[in-house]
């Protein structure tokens, strides 16, 4: 009995070790990702380029009244309003808060803000010489989308508990990563694939720990997450090579090159740094996902050899490769559904289809992603089931 006690006691000390070596590690990473973006934020440069348009301000307002609605439904367009509305709106925020100002809000199919009494706009302040000129710019969906997000964070933390919050900050980490060092260092003219490799390792390594704390399940999924997205930049350089796809190519490519003509942005392997960044959500998912079955497993049966989990690991792995892959396929053709149905529209030739710059990039992005998936299962498996068998954490 007291052998068992004993036995009990060590092994709840061990848990509690164990859960502290895990807050531990997951505040050792918060305070290392801080440190790091406070650091960006000062030693890194922030060179942002003149729009063109340092007369034009951006206010957000609110409709006081709706003086005349000469708009009507367009029934070519699917009942969208078209025509024009005398509008009194008030400032609400900068140097004209509190001012009122008449104006008129003319809508068309393109640009339609159809506005009520009470409606929140923003709206475009363009200072001329004799005067400031007001115009409706959009809707103000500034509230809706920070609601949007907190209901997203609130769905996390309520069904995923701490992990679910840790995930939370891990995004907002790996964002604000994208946005203070991502871009400032690409706009500067550093190596565009390497900056998003070390960034990729840094967000991975950080978000596992965040999630799971140092274990073999974090080490097996980060190890896995880096190589499968490192294939998947592989395969996307070689594709690119053989199928002469360049960043040149994109759609954004005309205001790329014009900023690379002022800064230092380097736009040819843009497009190989969009995809290691998209297929990083993926990747990391189904590493995490085959990381801690194999866990689990080796935690219901001690006994299972390395070749067993390792087999274990591979048909959890196959099961969850196909929703992933189309997962990551279907998500690249739906940011083109538009294109496709405008190309389907026009009947345009098979062979021209499969051709064009903009079809080759969709599948390259698709397939270079899905494929980087692929691989990741066998690496994660054989990494987790020689791990579970020598672990020391």
């Amino acid at each position: 009995m007291e052998k068992v006690k004993k036995t009990n006691q060590a092994d709840k000390t061990k848990r509690e070790n164990h859960n502290n070596f895990i807050k531990l590690s997951r505040v050792i990473a918060l305070v290392v990702a801080a440190g790091i973006l406070l650091a960006a934020s000062f030693l890194i440069p922030s060179k942002k380029l003149q729009n063109g348009e340092q007369n034009i301000k951006y206010y957000p307002a609110k409709v006081v009244e709706v003086l005349q609605d000469n708009t009507q439904k367009d029934t070519t367009t699917e009942g969208v309003r078209r025509g024009s509305q005398v509008i009194t709106i008030e400032i609400t925020k900068g140097p004209y808060k509190d001012q009122t100002q008449t104006i008129e809000n003319y809508l068309s199919t393109l640009f339609n803000v159809y506005v009520k009494e009470g409606s929140k706009i923003i709206v475009r302040a363009t200072v001329y010489e004799d005067g400031t000129n007001f115009s409706v710019y959009n809707y103000d969906r500034s509230y809706f989308i920070y609601g949007f997000v907190g209901l997203f964070a609130l769905s996390l933390c309520l069904i995923g508990g701490r992990k679910g919050l840790m995930s939370f900050i891990s995004l907002g980490l790996t964002l604000i990563m994208v946005i203070k060092i991502l871009l400032p260092l690409l706009l500067l003219g550093y190596p565009a694939v390497t900056v998003t490799i070390g960034l990729i390792i840094f967000a991975t390594i950080i978000g596992f720990i965040l999630l799971d704390g140092v274990n073999v399940k974090t080490i097996s999924a980060t190890i896995g997450t880096i190589t499968g997205v490192g294939l998947a930049g592989l395969l996307t350089l070689f594709a690119g090579i053989v199928g002469h796809i360049t960043g040149f190519q994109m759609e954004e490519a005309e205001n790329l090159v014009l900023i690379a003509s002022q800064e230092g942005l380097k736009v040819k392997n843009l497009l190989i740094c969009g995809i290691l960044i998209a297929s990083l959500g993926a990747v990391m998912d189904i590493a995490m996902s085959i990381a801690s079955s194999i866990h689990e497993l080796k935690e219901a049966n001690p006994r299972q050899s390395t070749k067993e989990l390792f087999r274990s690991g591979m048909n959890i792995g196959k099961d969850a490769m196909g929703t992933m892959t189309n997962t990551l396929i279907l998500a690249f053709t739906g940011s083109s559904l538009n294109l496709l149905l405008m190309m389907y529209s026009y009947g345009i030739p098979y062979s021209q289809l499969i051709n064009t710059d903009i079809i080759a990039i969709e599948i390259i992005r698709g397939i270079a992603g899905s494929i980087g998936i692929i691989l990741t299962v066998p690496i994660v498996a054989w990494l987790s089931s020689v791990l579970e068998n020598k672990k020391a954490f």
